[in-house]
Formats: structure tokens, C-alpha cells, sequence
């Protein structure tokens, strides 16, 4: 059957303007790091895209490697491409990065222009487009020069295979390098993907002589998308009573591991789940509002293994604004003060 899109699919969402750009993204924005891979059906894969275009979520966010096995996301996203997605590219912005291992030798891992330039066009061809919307190195590489890697990604910009570039795990004094490489080649970086939640709060922490990770981005005018703002799934509300047979950590532990569900952990998630329920809202949803209340924060990344906890996600951009008095036991809940 021929998918058409929801006609009020831009209703409910909401969309920042990132960094110091002309572009908006939506608050949420699909990861496919899971759930894309050879171990996801099909047929699910597409209900959680359509679902998430249904409600606003613009944004689909790749990487060469995502799969299992490396590129599975990519290609499977090909295939979505070709059956529902060509009548809304001008609505999609798709994002891809090389930057970890992809294939065997020197020339397929970090940062060199050999490995951009070439991991980019092979993506190009699984994910069946053109261009991407968006291309981030997805690490800092130790060994290649700022300047070389930074020369790859405006060299991608004007050969037109993506519109826009970004970085991704940088810390703050490499994402003030990486602006400063850029802003001598005449170009702008987008966006910086960090990984950012309410029990990894590292962009916020200082370094010495550059501030925080969001005091660069703020100072520089570069967007933020963060990974995991759940945590992995610990910031769902799913592992408050011990971890479910049908959970991430029981049947995928790749990324969450059962180990690192510890009692401590499950205290402050119980007392942080207290805080949502008082809210009138889910742990997950306020979570998400919580990595959204700096508009230093573009978008949220989510990943989701039923269409119905996309739905819930985007809920959460309607819940009530946080006071005072809720942020600061936030805090002191996260401090252990509480």
C-alpha cells in the first residue's frame, strides 16, 4: 500500500533554529542506531519512520557503521527510501558519519579525507539519495590534523554530497578547534552530536581555557543534537522494578548492560520517576524535556522499537514547563542530595 503522510503532520511539533543557521530541526529527531540493523523486521522498521514523519519528526540521524552487521542501517533505509520516502525528500533531513571502523585496513576508520570522502560515497549508494542533509565526522581522531579532517568535510560541501556538516563526541577545546579550522576554509560546522542526558551531563562541566561544551556551542553558534538522552532506556521508567525479559538489557545488552543497572542507579531513577509522576508525565517524557530546557539544545535523539513509544516521546514537547523548584531537586536528586 502507498504511504501517505499524516496532513497535519507539523501540527504538534516544534522546531529550533540550529545554531546560526537558516535550518530547523523538530526538538525530536529518529535515531537509527537501533532497531535498523538485520535484527528488526522490516516491516517495523517502517512503521516506526512513518510514525515518526506522522508526528512532525523530520529528522532521521544514520551512521555508516549502524546496523548489526556495519551499513545494514543504511541499506535497510535504501530500501525505505525507494518504497515510501522519495515523494517527502524535501521534507527529510537525513544525517550520516563516518568516523569509527567500517571496513579493514587504514583507510576505514577516524578522521583522513581518504576515509570521509569515500565511507560518504558509499552511503550515499545503500541510502539510494544524492546528498545528505547533514555529514559529521563521528569522532575526534588523535592523529589525523584538525586541519585535514576539517578540509574533508568543506571539500564535501562543495562537491554539493551533503548540504550542511557537523561533528559528533568531540569535547569542548576539540569543538573550538574544529570551529576555528572551518572558519578558515570560509565554512560554518552545523551541529555537534554529544551525547547528553540527565545522568551524563559532561557538555555542561568546564575546561580549562574554553568553558563548557555548551559554552562553546552558545559562544560560536553551533547547534546541538544530543544521543541517549534516556540514558540507554534507564531513563524510561522500564527498570524501575528490576529489567524486564522484553527490555533492551535482556535481549540486546550491547548498549546497556545488565551489570550497569545497579541499586544505586535505581534509587535515583525511582526518585526522579516520583518528580515525572508529580508532573502529571512519564520518566521518559520529562527526561526529554529536561536535555530540552536550554535552547543551546537544538533536538533530542530517540530510538524507539514500537511506534507507540515514538507517539509517547513526542508528548513529552507538550508537558508543563519546569519551575524553579522542580529543577533544583532535580539537581539534588542527580547529586545524590536528596
Amino acid at each position: 500500500m502507498t504511504y501517505i503522510a499524516n496532513e497535519k503532520r507539523y501540527d504538534e511539533m516544534e522546531y529550533r533554529r540550529c545554531g546560526k543557521s537558516g535550518l530547523k530541526l523538530p526538538v525530536l529527531s529518529l535515531g537509527l542506531w537501533h532497531n535498523f540493523g538485520d535484527i528488526t523486521p522490516f516491516h517495523v522498521q517502517q512503521s516506526l519512520l512513518r510514525t515518526a514523519f506522522d508526528n512532525g519528526i523530520t529528522h532521521f540521524d544514520l551512521a555508516n557503521n549502524y546496523g548489526p552487521p556495519y551499513g545494514e542501517a543504511e541499506r535497510n533505509f535504501g530500501r525505505h527510501m525507494l518504497q515510501d520516502w522519495k515523494p517527502y525528500r524535501d521534507e527529510l533531513i537525513l544525517s550520516t558519519k563516518a568516523g569509527y571502523d567500517m571496513w579493514p585496513g587504514p583507510y576505514g576508520n577516524f578522521g583522513s579525507k581518504k576515509y570521509l570522502v569515500a565511507s560518504l560515497d558509499q552511503s550515499l549508494q545503500r541510502m539510494h539519495v544524492d546528498y545528505v542533509d547533514i555529514f559529521y565526522h563521528h569522532r575526534p581522531d588523535p592523529e589525523t590534523p584538525i586541519e585535514e579532517t576539517m578540509g574533508a568535510l568543506e571539500h564535501i560541501l562543495r562537491s554539493g554530497k551533503a548540504l550542511y556538516v557537523g561533528i559528533s563526541n568531540y569535547n569542548a577545546q576539540q569543538t573550538q578547534a574544529a570551529v576555528k579550522a572551518m572558519g578558515k576554509l570560509g565554512q560554518r560546522l552545523l551541529i555537534h552530536q554529544p551525547s547528553y542526558s540527565m545522568m551524563n551531563r559532561h557538555i555542561e562541566k568546564p575546561m580549562e581555557g574554553v568553558g563548557s561544551l555548551t559554552d562553546v556551542l552558545k559562544t560560536e553558534g553551533v547547534g546541538c543534537i544530543c544521543f541517549a538522552p534516556l540514558q540507554n532506556g534507564l531513563l524510561t521508567g522500564k527498570y524501575l522494578q528490576g529489567i524486564p525479559a522484553d527490555s533492551r538489557a535482556a535481549t540486546d545488552p550491547r548498549f546497556l548492560k545488565p551489570s550497569a543497572i545497579t541499586e544505586d542507579k535505581l534509587t535515583v531513577i525511582r526518585k526522579l520517576n516520583e518528580v515525572a509522576e508529580n508532573r502529571g508525565q512519564k520518566l521518559s517524557q520529562m527526561a526529554l524535556q529536561w536535555v530540552l530546557r536550554d535552547d543551546v539544545v537544538t533536538s533530542a535523539l530517540i530510538g524507539a522499537s514500537r511506534p507507540e513509544q515514538i507517539i509517547e516521546n513526542v508528548a513529552a514537547i507538550h508537558g508543563p514547563a519546569f519551575t524553579e523548584a522542580e529543577l533544583a531537586l532535580i539537581d539534588r536528586i542527580l547529586n545524590g542530595e536528596q
